[in-house]
């Protein structure tokens, strides 16, 4: 079984590792935010830091947040300096997840002993986002969504749809 974007994360870890490696635990997270930041980049990997990330409900913002480290555009890394990983790190890496097109995160923790979680929330798995279509005249419509559902829209009036 070949693992989503292998090619990327392979190269986190080796990247994690090495940080982990150089400079032990007990700093600050930012220290080992700005060190993961360098070490990816030198790679060859796009790495965005604090990348801002807006939360919707129901089509509405209702609040944002900050990733620390988004490589490639497809890895959200949440970092910790913390003794251990706990329940409530990985429920925030997956709420990450989930409020984004972001398939895969690492939860990648500096404590006394190296640590990561890698999760996984495919897109097919999230709910869909609100879809608006205008219709002008008769029509028949068949969308085919990301999440490999059908929308099947036939109309003889002109009409606002909202899914």
């Amino acid at each position: 079984m070949e693992f989503l974007h292998k090619d990327t994360t392979d190269k986190i870890l080796k990247a994690y590792y090495k940080v982990y490696n150089a400079l032990g635990f007990g700093f600050l997270e930012k220290v080992y935010e700005n060190a993961l930041y360098i070490e990816l980049l030198s790679m060859g990997l796009t790495v965005e830091k604090q990348k801002h990330i807006k939360v919707y409900y129901e089509g509405k913002e209702v609040g944002d947040y900050f990733a620390d480290l988004l490589v490639e555009n497809r890895v959200i890394i949440e970092l910790k300096a913390a003794e251990s990983l706990c329940e409530e790190h990985e429920a925030q890496l997956v709420n990450y997840l989930k409020a984004t097109e972001t398939e895969i995160g690492f939860l990648l923790n500096f404590g006394k002993k190296a640590e990561f979680k890698r999760k996984i929330f495919t897109n097919d798995k999230k709910k869909l986002k609100s879809v608006s279509i205008s219709l002008i005249g008769p029509i028949s419509v068949l969308l085919k969504l990301k999440n490999n559902h059908d929308i099947r829209i036939k109309s003889t009036q002109p009409r606002r749809i909202n899914n």
